[in-house]
This record gives C-alpha cells, structure tokens and sequence, in this order.
C-alpha cells in the first residue's frame, strides 16, 4: 500500500521506512508457478512450515503472544509505537539487521480486545481475507527476513503454534499427561458415547444391549487410538466411532428386509452392520495400504472437505429438535446451558484453565440430569395409575395415553441399565454372533468409507498445524488412513455398529486445551479401556434420558458443521469460485436426499418407522426401480446421504473450474525428501521400534 495514504504516518526514530518493494516469501507452489498476488485476498502466502524457522535472539526471547489476554507481550522498544489508525494498530517495523527479528502483528477482533492477525497454515488470511483489509491503515510487506508471529483467539493458530503448553514429543510428566489426558476425554465425552445411545434403541436393543455397546466403544475407541498414535499418522487424534457413519448405519436398520422381524431384532442387525463395516473397512485398508489414497489427496483440498464435512452435521437435523420436544423443558434447558457455557463463560479461567468452554457438555449433561432427577423424585412426573413400562400400545386408560409421552421422556428412572448392569465385563470380538455379509450393504459402507477419509484428511492438516512441527506427507496420510481402515475392522469384529474413524471435534479440543502430547492422549485410551471393563460405567452412560442425548446432539450436530466449514480458513473464502461451489454444496445435500427421502410418499401414508427417522427408509421407495434389487437399494441409499451429494458436487466442481492454487486452498504437505532431511519431522512422523526401517522400501505409506 502507498506511503501517500493521507492518515499515513512516517516511523519515529532512526528506523528508516520499509521499501514498498519488498518481496514477500514465496510458497512452494508460488515458485512452481510464479503467481504474483494482485488483491489483498492473495498476499503472505507462505509455506505452511515448509521452513525452518531460525531461534530468536537473546533480547527477542520476551516477545511472545498472550493468548488467554489477549495481547502480545514484548520486550520495551526505545520507539514507542504509532498510533491506530482506523481501530487497526499499525505494524511496528524492527530493521532486520538479523534473520530471527519479529514483526507482530495485531489487530482488533469481534471481542474489542487486541489480537493477532488470524492465519492459517498456508499463510492465508482468515476466512480468505488478506490482514490488510479495507479499514486497516498503512501496511507494508513482510520481508523474508522477518518472522511473523499468528495469534488466534481460542488457540488457533496459523504458521507458529508457541503458544502451545504441550506438543506433540513432549512428556512433562506422568501426573500433569494424566490430567491433561482425562481432560481431552472428558471434553469429547458426547462424541464418543451418543452413537450407541442413537442406533441401538433404532435397532430394538434394551438398555443392558446399549450399556454393553457403550462399554464395546470405549473399549474399541481406546485400542484403537493407542494403535493410530503408535502405527498411524502419529497425531494426538482419538479414534472413536464416527458421525459419518451414523447416516448410512440408519438406512441399514431401516432397510426392509429388516421390517416386521420377529424375535432379537437387535443381534440380527446388529451382524448385518458387521458385516457391512469390515468389508467397507477392508476397502478403506487397501485405499490407505497401496498409496491410492495419495492419488485422491491431489483431488481432495479444503474446498472440498468444508461442505462434505459440514454437510454430516446438518443432515440430521429432522432428528435433533423433534426428539428434544418430547420434553421440551428439560431438552430446551440443557441447549441453552451448553450454548452459555461455550460461548458466554468461554474466558472465565480457573486456575488457568477455560473449565467453562472445555467441559461444557458434561457440565450441561450434569446439570440437566440432577435437575431431572429432583423433578422426578418431587412427582412432578408422576401420574395416578401410570406406568412408563408399560408399551404404549397396551394403554387403556386415556389419561395415561396423553401423558405417556412425558413419562417416558421426562422421567430419569426409565432405565433400569445401571442397576443390570454387571460390576466387570469384558468386551470380546464376536460377541453378537457371526457377521452376515450383504454385498449391497457393504457397498454403501464402502462409499461412506471415503468420506471418513475426506474427514480424517481435514483433521490431520489442522491438528499438525497446530501440534507437530510441519505437516505429515502424502505417504503419512496414506499410512494413517491404512490404519484408521484395520481400525475400523476391529470396530466390526467387536461389534460397536459403526466404524472407528478420526473424531472431527478432536482439532478443536487441541486448539482449546493446548494439550497436543500424544503422550497424553495415549494415557487417556489406557484409562478408556479400564473403564471399559467396568460394566457399570456403561450402564450409567446407558441410562442417560433420551431427550437429554437428542440434546447433547443439536450441540454436537451444530459444532460439527461449523467446525467443516472452519477448513475454509485454508483458502480464498471470499472468492466468488468458492463462494459458488460451496453454496451449490451444501444446498444441493440437502435438496436432492429431500426429493428422494419424498419421492413415492403420499401424505396419508401411515408408517410404523417414526417421523424422526423417515429420511433413512428411501430404499423402500425410492426413484431407482431396475430390474436389479440390490443396484437399486445402493442408488437409493446412497444418493439419499447428504455427504455423498456434497463430496461429489465439491470434487467435481473443484477439480473442474479454474482456479489458482491460492485460491482453492490447496493442502500444503510435507516433501517427502525434504522431510527426511529434516530430524524434528522424523522424530514426530517416523514409525516406533524402527519398524518403518523394515517397510523403507513402500515409499507411498511413510516418510
């Protein structure tokens, strides 16, 4: 920007100007490709950590971002700074007689508190805006001979990640990696226990049935996350089951064939799910295995991953509220208490920690359900001759019938799970019988199983920006992804009814908590296995209110939407390409499962499949009617799946319509040679027990 601006100000002291001529870091791709940005959009483009970054001197060393104040501290300069101008604090130049000098650079956020310019780790602006926006005063370009430091409120951060208190090697100890470890769990606890509380009562389990699934998926979720930090992408990242699979794993349930099933409906699904995870598990396995998942990475960009990702949030959104009306003042309740605690108490700190922001679910979950429970012992659910064992069907009395809903919803003491439950059990492969496989069944898993990829993808990028030292290469993303597919085939065998993929909601609890040791996470799923050995703490979870789950849900629901969306930092989100694809994304995954979850449905037709779950019985009337039975339950099925609309709408556009680099936000891996060169990427991405020495010669699956 020109030094002509009429507010524009000249340095004080001896420190002459910066030339407007200085040259910007150019990226990697920039090199390959000499694009030279023109707009604001399209500057700092750096390299996503491709370099590395030289120490700080002995007098810079003070200089580092408070992120829980919101302010950068540093070190007195003997020039005080220029005044803001415009609200925006202008930059202060340090001359750059070493390689290691800082320039930070702040601005105000939506809060009026001062904060860092938001970056990602390609070095793009925030939501694809460049940090000189239309109310920012005089600014000039970084040279490369400064470092620039990204603060980001909430923990995010771009191209530096100082702000963390642990990363990824690090071991501070056993006792802080412990209570670090049970605090990253205990912040994720809706994600990893809500599945199994959706699709076994759907299936016609009991509470005993859903207390031992919820104990299977902790157990499962424990060995396989010890098994994808030791083997796989290495990452602080829990492996648990996945919100991706909770859509198809509902069309299966209500499939037909399963209609009007006399006897274990339950166990009967149940090995039909089996069947249809380990095939699609095996498929993800070879995907990963035999580097075709680095062919598909070059299709796969932040374009792509924000719609198809936010797209399984929003998709099940004719479940959430519906099922929170049963009892609106508990459900209701507990939503704005989870909202309050996530965003209005987010910043109050106790003993350093954001306790409010961190562990908003359960303390909503705790609250709500002692509130509940008082409600319940007080009789305020109580009605005379009423029982809420009793089937609905099997009720006389019109009294009983008008309120049945309420006790059935309202009340906590429904369950008889916790008091069924046995003290010890465990888990054990086969436990439900021999898995059943159906070929159409399994080919809808298998559709799923790339988007569990696309999901794990976008996880990895983010999580080692914020954790590692550079991002993973190409053959570490395949290996991870191998793995998350032998993972998932052990999620089968053992029977938890979905597959075990990377946990979404597992960036943001890094970014919140500052914890990225896998030392740490490691800790945790050996303490998850424990527990799940105790059959009571699987009865307890099991014996949560329905209405308190579909809750839990709107939240979980709504934050992995957003948290899809957030990939978009890593691009131009401002760009009209973007703009387009995306809209068109996300609308059409909505628009087109609605035309065939609608399509041969009169208005009259009575149904015994409740309301909630109608968009996943399309098989039964869907468009698709060929003279081939199974061809047509997997068109109906899997074109009725908002993600696969998304993923396929996003991949084609991206991959089709022009667009730079820059703009599309293309993920910014590691170099395979360069990374080998490079000792701290070893140490954070190389095999344990010198096992990657043995396998050295498959290149497409390591470093």
């Amino acid at each position: 920007m020109s030094n002509s601006h009429p507010k524009a100000r000249p340095i004080p002291g001896n420190l002459p100007p910066a030339p407007e001529s200085a040259a910007m870091p150019p990226s990697s791709w920039a090199k390959k490709t000499g694009f030279k940005p023109k707009f604001s959009g399209e500057t700092n483009a750096s390299d996503s950590g491709q370099i590395s970054l030289p120490p700080r001197q002995k007098e810079q060393r003070d200089a580092q971002p408070d992120l829980e104040a919101g302010r950068v501290k540093a070190t007195p300069l003997p020039v005080p700074p220029p005044a803001a101008v415009n609200g925006v604090d202008t930059v202060v130049a340090v001359p750059a007689e070493n390689k290691d000098q800082t320039v930070v650079k702040r601005r105000r956020d939506s809060d009026g508190g001062t904060w860092g310019a938001k970056k990602d780790g390609s070095g793009h602006g925030a939501n694809g805006a460049g940090t000189n926006g239309p109310r920012a005063g005089p600014r000039r370009a970084v040279t490369r001979n400064e470092e620039v430091i990204d603060v980001e409120d909430d923990g995010f951060a771009g191209g530096r990640h100082t702000h963390m208190k642990y990363e990824l090697r690090d071991t501070p100890g056993l006792v802080p990696i412990g209570l670090y470890g049970f605090q990253h769990y205990l912040s994720m606890l809706g994600s990893l226990i809500l599945i199994p509380l959706v699709i076994v009562p759907a299936m016609g389990g009991t509470y005993e049935d859903t207390s031992k699934v919820v104990s299977t998926v902790l157990f499962v979720s424990g060995v396989t996350t010890l098994l994808h930090t030791s083997f796989g992408s290495r990452l602080p990242l829990i492996q648990g089951p996945s919100f991706v699979y909770l859509a198809p794993a509902l069309a299966i349930i209500n499939s037909p064939e399963f209609q009007g099933l006399n006897g274990n409906n339950f166990k009967h699904i149940m090995k039909e799910l089996q069947g249809a995870i380990i095939i699609a598990s095996a498929f993800q396995t070879i995907l990963g295995y035999s580097g075709l998942m680095s062919v598909l990475l070059r299709l796969i960009n932040p374009v792509v991953v924000a719609p198809t990702i936010a797209a399984v949030g929003l998709s099940f959104y004719s479940y959430g509220f519906p099922r929170v009306g049963t009892c609106l003042e508990i459900g209701a309740v507990q939503i704005l208490l989870v909202i309050m605690f996530s965003l209005y108490l987010r910043k109050i700190s106790v003993f350093g920690h954001r306790v409010f922001l961190i562990y908003a679910v359960p303390l909503g979950l705790a609250i709500t359900w002692a509130a509940a429970f008082l409600l319940t012992e007080a009789g305020v659910y109580s009605y005379k001759d009423c029982d809420a064992n009793i089937p609905a069907s099997n009720i006389i009395s019109d009294h009983c019938r008008k309120h049945v809903s309420r006790i059935k919803h309202c009340r906590v003491d429904t369950s008889h799970a916790l008091k069924s439950s046995p003290w010890f059990r465990f888990p054990y492969p086969l436990q439900w019988g021999t898995p059943v496989f159906e070929w159409k069944m399994a080919l809808v898993m298998c559709a799923v199983s790339i988007i569990s990829s696309v999901d794990s993808v976008g996880s990895y990028h983010a999580s080692s920006l914020l954790a590692a030292s550079r991002p993973p290469t190409r053959g570490v993303v395949s290996r991870g992804i191998g793995l998350e597919g032998l993972c998932s085939v052990l999620a089968g065998l053992w029977g938890t009814g979905t597959g075990s993929t990377t946990i979404t909601e597992n960036v943001h609890t890094i970014a919140v908590t500052k914890m990225g040791s896998r030392r740490a996470v490691e800790l945790g799923a050996c303490a998850l296995i424990l527990l799940s050995l105790i059959g009571k703490v699987g009865g307890f979870i099991a014996s949560i209110p329905e209405v308190m789950v579909a809750a839990l849900l709107c939240f979980m629901w709504a934050m992995l939407a957003a948290l899809g969306l957030s990939n978009l930092r890593y691009s131009e989100a401002g760009s009209s390409r973007n703009i387009i694809i995306v809209g068109l994304s996300l609308f059409l995954s909505l628009s087109v499962p609605s035309y065939l979850q609608q399509y041969g449905i009169s208005p009259n037709t009575n149904s015994s499949v409740p309301s909630y779950l109608q968009p996943y019985i399309v098989a039964t009337h869907g468009p698709f009617h060929s003279k081939y039975g199974g061809l047509n339950y997997f068109l109906n099925t899997v074109l009725s799946l908002n993600m696969v609309i998304a993923f396929l709408v996003a991949v084609i556009l991206d991959n089709t319509v022009p667009g730079s680099q820059q703009e599309r936000g293309v993920y910014v891996w590691s170099e395979t040679e360069a990374a080998r060169r490079e000792p701290a990427i070893t140490k954070d991405y190389e095999l344990p027990f010198r096992v990657g020495r043995i396998f050295r010669w498959v290149k497409w699956v390591g470093l």
